[in-house]
């Protein structure tokens, strides 16, 4: 039988501001060794009290301004109940009935929130024990919720890679997946075509740290839930995570009903008013958005697709571009190199030598990279430019695929 596929989505982005939601402590969490970044705010101790980071709302807003949201002017921060051993006061703070902004637009897909609250800490897990580093905890996350309107994961990712380059020309956050900066989650399930109510059920597929993975995870529960159906079965509702061994999702808990969060507004954080003319100076600040400033590359600098693409994702690298804009900065800029039109160009036999050596001389750095771990590829070209010095970046990175598929 035929089923269409209801897609919604969650993303979680990590804030890059210097210091944490409610407290003073660095937010910049990633690679420091563990429980060195915490206070008795961020850990939850007795007495302890919160202060909103005026910047990290700034940047909400700013962010739903660029998604096109309404903001409300009257908002406040709520406690979200539950018993999680990473949570460690209990509950979360986080907004519920009147996030900052709601009701936005991206690429005809409907936005129905984008909230802010604090991020949790992180469960490491080893052979028989699981540890927790509260360095993460209080962290500013910003939440963006979409209405189930997708019917593809090939939409859903375009979707997806634009809000990543609007978030990123807005300079609020690296989006950096590979390091948790940026987290998808995919509610996922399916109905007849013609049906016009959603389904009965709802899977959804919690922490993907990859496009490539999402499409996975997607692709795989679109095929399950369809034998499901096809066999007269109803999809348990469930959270389920992405195994990126196996390549498929796996069951993590069951959630027959909504969770009761107990949601109250939080008593230790007075409301938030905002006037129309602070919110209209805030959107005066917004930098041209990606969209525009691709059209603007292709239109008036005559650049490829491709670049624009790139370009128009990097903040820095667009400024650079706009100091001396030609075909020339951009190849320089692209492909991370100083444009010099007398180095000789290298053959693609010594380049195809150069990586199968390289790729030898480096497993590690090959399996990352058969895993889905995009930063091996960045290792594996580092290594054959010392190899040979200036290079090809776009023609090598061809070869090491070739290679290794």
């Amino acid at each position: 039988m035929s089923w269409q596929t209801v897609l919604g989505f969650e993303v979680h982005i990590e804030l890059g501001t210097q210091s944490k939601m409610f407290c003073g402590c660095p937010a910049d969490h990633f690679g420091k060794p563990p429980n060195t970044q915490t206070c008795p705010v961020c850990l939850g101790l007795p007495g302890a009290l919160p202060v909103p980071n005026v910047k990290a709302i700034e940047w909400c807003v700013k962010l739903g301004l660029a998604l096109g949201c309404q903001v409300n002017l009257f908002s406040k921060f709520d406690r979200k109940n539950y018993f999680y051993p990473d949570l460690p006061k209990g509950y979360q703070i986080s907004q519920y009935d009147l996030p900052f902004c709601h009701r936005g637009e991206l690429q005809g897909h409907k936005i129905t929130r984008v909230h802010l609250e604090e991020d949790t800490g992180k469960l490491i897990h080893s052979e028989n024990q699981t540890l927790i580093d509260f360095n993460r905890s209080g962290v500013p996350l910003v939440e963006v919720v979409t209405e189930p309107d997708f019917t593809s994961a090939d939409d859903a990712l375009v979707f997806l890679k634009e809000l990543q380059a609007i978030v990123r020309s807005l300079g609020i956050s690296s989006a950096d997946m590979e390091k948790g900066s940026m987290r998808l989650e995919a509610n996922i399930s399916l109905k007849l075509p013609d049906s016009p109510k959603l389904p009965e059920y709802k899977v959804e597929v919690k922490n993907v740290n990859s496009f490539k993975f999402i499409k996975k995870a997607i692709d795989f529960e679109i095929t399950r839930q369809s034998r499901l159906l096809d066999s007269g079965a109803t999809p348990a509702q469930e959270t389920r995570g992405f195994s990126e061994a196996k390549g498929e999702t796996v069951s993590q808990r069951s959630k027959e009903q909504a969770h009761d969060y107990r949601y109250f507004p939080e008593p230790d954080i007075p409301p938030l008013q905002f006037t129309s003319e602070q919110i209209a100076k805030w959107r005066s600040e917004l930098p041209q958005l990606p969209a525009r400033v691709r059209t603007d590359l292709m239109t008036q600098y005559q650049l490829p697709e491709s670049y624009a693409v790139i370009i128009a994702s990097d903040r820095q690298m667009y400024s650079d571009f706009m100091k001396n804009p030609s075909k020339a900065t951009a190849d320089a800029l692209v492909n991370k190199r100083p444009v010099k039109p007398e180095t000789p160009v290298l053959s693609d036999d010594l380049l195809h030598s150069a990586a199968q050596k390289v790729l030898a001389a480096n497993p590690k750095a090959v399996a990352d990279l058969k895993s889905g771990k995009q930063q091996a590829m960045y290792h594996l070209i580092g290594q054959i430019k010392k190899d040979l010095g200036s290079i090809d970046i776009p023609l090598t990175q061809k070869i090491i695929s070739d290679i290794i598929n």
